[in-house]
């Protein structure tokens, strides 16, 4: 799920990301006994939606951030393989995932269908480490935008604070349901007014530069490469309305949301961000450390 993005091995983060992690959140449609299991099995930062049908699944991800989705090959009808096919084209950015939890004829039947229609990850938990690979599998709740940003932005931060390097990988991973630096800093454990005071004294543009920025490049993400409709993403990106993000959109790119789905180019949007507010500031990050007070990480 991690994609090109390699935490551990880029940016040396993984006690405190396993630490720290932001809550996720899994769509399920598997067996009443699974539900159960899965809840009992998860860990306090992960919880789950569990619906009946895959047509419930794609209401739930139009209408909330989802990270992942669980759907189990024994459940399932073969009247709804249609469905995942239009799942998992429409929404290409959260990973599917087979839950195998029986070995019968139909269970392995589905399995193959859903194969076909798109599902490339399957975890067997009739295994005695199967829930373990699912918690594996689901500890890194990381989309393929956030991880296209961070393979992007990486090579500047070589040399750079480690908690500076903590607050991109997050601000990554959750911008696209935190739509204020106050709740950015719940997930950073530190107090807005002390954030931003660094941001400042430091020469370095705002937070709330840095979550907008992100959010934007999410965004367009999801209008370009997904079917989600413009009031889709603006209730999955948690505008209060679609009109709420059509101001947005237009007051930092001069444009309607409209024209911004028409003519969005992720790369071009990253490569702008990366020359607005990362680049020119690579100097800074080394010594740059908005969370550290003293020796405890991330408090103030």
């Amino acid at each position: 799920m991690g994609g090109v993005y390699d935490s551990g091995a880029n940016l040396n983060l993984e006690a405190t990301l396993r630490a720290r992690t932001p809550n996720a959140t899994v769509a399920t449609v598997v067996e009443p006994s699974l539900r159960s299991r899965f809840d009992s099995a998860s860990p306090a930062w992960l919880s789950a939606k569990h619906t009946q049908s895959v047509a419930e699944v794609i209401k739930a991800v139009r209408e909330e951030p989802v990270n992942a989705i669980l759907i189990s090959p024994g459940y399932i009808k073969r009247s709804q393989i249609r469905g995942v096919t239009k799942l998992v084209r429409g929404f290409p950015g959260i990973p599917t995932v087979a839950l195998v939890s029986s070995h019968d004829a139909v269970s392995s039947e589905r399995l193959l269908e859903l194969g076909g229609s798109g599902v490339r990850q399957m975890v067997d938990v009739t295994s005695r480490t199967g829930w373990g690979q699912l918690r594996e599998l689901l500890a890194d709740p990381i989309c393929p935008t956030a991880s296209a940003i961070l393979e992007k932005i990486a090579p500047y931060l070589e040399g750079a604070a480690e908690d500076f390097r903590y607050f991109v990988e997050i601000l990554a991973r959750i911008s696209p349901s935190t739509t204020t630096v106050r709740s950015l800093c719940r997930h950073l454990k530190v107090r807005p007014s002390t954030l931003m005071s660094r941001f400042f004294r430091a020469g370095i543009p705002s937070p709330r530069q840095y979550l907008s920025g992100v959010r934007m490049i999410h965004a367009v993400a999801l209008l370009t490469e997904s079917r989600l409709s413009i009031a889709d993403v603006a209730y999955r990106m948690e505008y209060s309305s679609p009109q709420s993000f059509g101001r947005h959109v237009r007051n930092s790119m001069g444009i309607t949301a409209g024209e911004l789905r028409d003519s969005g180019d992720v790369d071009r949007l990253l490569n702008d961000y990366v020359s607005n507010f990362i680049a020119p500031f690579r100097s800074r990050f080394r010594t740059f450390h908005p969370l550290e007070s003293g020796v405890t990480f991330g408090h103030t």
